[in-house]
Formats: structure tokens, C-alpha cells, sequence
């Protein structure tokens, strides 16, 4: 990824291009970064998506101008401030994942993601033992310095918070201008005024279902290690933690008795590889020790082979290859490296090729970095 730090100053009509961009139709956070990497600027990105987006069922039409400008106002309205991947304030941890969010919103102290920072995450319907565990933790982390995210759900997340207060950092599944769940209001404003409270959907989104995957991993990816307290099976704080597996950080389980159903998760982690912990000081050795080769071995994914984005600058694709590119694609979720392997066509051509199917709406990203073929639920 290039240098945020070197990057000049982001002028007003580049970031309000960029919000623009980001939020027209089939635009996710990898294709955001392609086309920036492809045209320069958003501006001259939002120009060409038209043709791009040539292959799809109708004309293409880029978020409106108006829109844009509502959304602005709305985020000043509830005294918050825009966040681009290239500036230097942005978390870099977080900005090593191929799906960081381009744009957050986020009210309150932004130097606490840039401080060391530990995801801890559990169940909602706690049991109250492991409720007091997350408190105590957070509370251990915070004064061994660290920063200690979590969800803002009921159960663990809000223990968590309430054990770290104020070094913590609630990231919510909704617009930064949303209060859920509604229990954790004064929670959220208190996060927001002493903390730091971030979104990456815009004002006045309500959460629903497919946010919280989102969301799930800039937890993960805030922190250089993930802590699931209490979790049954299937639950999203396993989520955060595979994705977190997933991105080279650490991943920490208190176990469980097996006869209570809320602790078979953490007990499942720690089978997988998942490093058992049962005080906080064992978290905080694990993390103060780390050097991005965790110690546990849960779900690390292979790496994807690597791509420079600056090759789309000059790959001059004229769209040709693309069908034999898309005609590899099934409802089954595949590795890109795959594709790239089995169509024998360069990185940059593949990128393209996906980066023209999504905008045409035909293309789904998975969180874990997997593409299939859009209209058909993913197998399995």
C-alpha cells in the first residue's frame, strides 16, 4: 500500500469526489482503490465509471452531487469528521488490510488507534461471570496501555468498554449519527465525547445484517491481537476472530465449560489454534511481544500474491478477456490468486476484469477477500 504519510494535502473537490465515488452504486473498498490507483484521482475515476460499467443491465449513474452534500452536512451536524485511508492519521494497522474502509467517520480522540490496540469481543447474552471477565480484562489492558475495541453490543462489547473507559474504541455497524443498540446511548455518546467512535456507513444508515460482518473487521483490524471472552458457535465475535486469523494478528480465547453452550466458541477457537489465555497479563505478554507473526495458528490465511495497484495505472485494459475471465466464476467463492492462475492472465488484467464485473453488478467481494458471481446466494 503506498505511504499515507507522504501524500500532499487532500483538497475539498478531491474529498468530496472521493465521498462521491465511494458511494455510487456497486463501489466497495477494493474497487474504490482501484479505480483511484487506475485514474489518478476520483474525480477523473467518477468520469470514467459509465464506461466502465458499460457491461451492466443499464446506464450507469454515480451518487448524486446533492446526496453528497446532505451527507456532509449531516456528518457536521453530529460533530463528526471525515477520515481518508491516505492521510497520515489514518490507524496503520488497519490500513494493511486489503479491504480497509477508504472513507470512516469517527468523533472523539483519534489518537487512541494509533496507540496499541486489542480487540475484545464476546457474546451478547453473557453469562454475569464472563461479563465481569470482559471488564476485567479491558481494565488490565488499559492500564498496560493499551487501547481496547470492541462492537458496542450488549454483553462482552459493553463490558469491555465500560472495564477500558475512556482508552477504548467502539466501532458501530450503523451511520456515526445512530445510536444502537438504543440500551448503550449514553455508552455511545460518552465513547464518542471521551473515546473514540467510529462508522464506516453514512449518516443515517441503521444497522442491519450485512454491516456487522463490516464492521467485525475493522475491529479485528484495528488491533494487533482479537480476545473472544464468551461466544457460542456460528456467533459473530468467531467472525472477528477469523477474520482477524486471517490478517496475521493475534488470536486470543478464554475457555469454557463444555456444558454451557456460550463458551463452546472460545473452546472451538482454542482447538483451531487460537492461543488460550485466563488472565489479563497473558494477553498483554502476548501482545506486547508481537511482531506479526502470531503465535497462534487459527485460520492465518495463505497471503494473496502480490500486486502492486500502480499496475492498473498502466495495464490499458481494453476490457478484452474479461468473459473468459468471468466465465471462471460460480456462486462458489474463489481466491482471485486462483483466478489470475487458472485464466494465465496477468494480476492487473484480472483486477480489471473483476473491477468492470462488480461495477456492473455482477460481482460479490466476500469479507475474506473471496469473489463469486453475484444474483446467487454463496454456496454453502
Amino acid at each position: 500500500m503506498e505511504s499515507r504519510g507522504s501524500q500532499p494535502a487532500l483538497s475539498q473537490h478531491e474529498a468530496f469526489a472521493r465521498i462521491r465515488l465511494l458511494r455510487s452504486p456497486n463501489i466497495g473498498p477494493v474497487s474504490y482503490r482501484q479505480l483511484l490507483a487506475r485514474f489518478g484521482t476520483a474525480a477523473a475515476a467518477l468520469d470514467a465509471l459509465p464506461d466502465l460499467a458499460s457491461r451492466g443491465r443499464g446506464p450507469y449513474r454515480p451518487a448524486s452531487a446533492d446526496g453528497i452534500e446532505r451527507e456532509v452536512a449531516a456528518v457536521r451536524k453530529a460533530g463528526a469528521r471525515y477520515l481518508f485511508h491516505d492521510q497520515p492519521d489514518y490507524p496503520a494497522l488497519l490500513a494493511e488490510l486489503d479491504s480497509a474502509p477508504p472513507i470512516l467517520t469517527c468523533r472523539g480522540r483519534l489518537a487512541l488507534a494509533s496507540q496499541p490496540c486489542a480487540a475484545l469481543v464476546g457474546a451478547r447474552n453473557a453469562s454475569a461471570a464472563a461479563v465481569k471477565l470482559a471488564r476485567d480484562f479491558a481494565g488490565g489492558l488499559a492500564d498496560a496501555g493499551f487501547t481496547v475495541v470492541s462492537g458496542l453490543a450488549r454483553g462482552i462489547d459493553g463490558a469491555a468498554h465500560e472495564g477500558a473507559f475512556p482508552q477504548t474504541i467502539g466501532v458501530i455497524a450503523s451511520g456515526i449519527d445512530i445510536t444502537y443498540p438504543p440500551q448503550h446511548a449514553a455508552l455511545q455518546e460518552r465513547i464518542a465525547n471521551e473515546g473514540l467512535l467510529i462508522a464506516e456507513q453514512p449518516p443515517g444508515t441503521e444497522p442491519r445484517g450485512r454491516h456487522f460482518p463490516s464492521r467485525n473487521r475493522i475491529i479485528a483490524g484495528l488491533a494487533s491481537g482479537t480476545l473472544v471472552v464468551e461466544a457460542a458457535p456460528q456467533s459473530g465475535s468467531l467472525i472477528t476472530a477469523r477474520l482477524a486469523g486471517e490478517a496475521g494478528r493475534e488470536v486470543m480465547a478464554i475457555p469454557g465449560s463444555p456444558l454451557d453452550a456460550r463458551a463452546l466458541g472460545c473452546n472451538q477457537l482454542i482447538r483451531e489454534g487460537a492461543v488460550l489465555v485466563q488472565t489479563p497479563e497473558e494477553v498483554v505478554e502476548l501482545l506486547q511481544s508481537f511482531t506479526g507473526a502470531p503465535r497462534s495458528r487459527f485460520r492465518v490465511g495463505e497471503g494473496a500474491t502480490d500486486f502492486d495497484y500502480a499496475e492498473l495505472a498502466e495495464a490499458g485494459w481494453d476490457g478484452e478477456g474479461s468473459e473468459a475471465i468471468a466465465a471462471l466464476l460460480s456462486n462458489a467463492p474463489i481466491a482471485i490468486d486462483e483466478l489470475i492462475r487458472q485464466s494465465g492472465a496477468s494480476a492487473a488484467a484480472v483486477h480489471m476484469a473483476l473491477l468492470e464485473l462488480e461495477l456492473a453488478g455482477d460481482l460479490v467481494r466476500e469479507a475474506d477477500g473471496l469473489v463469486r458471481r453475484s444474483g446467487v446466494p454463496a454456496a454453502g
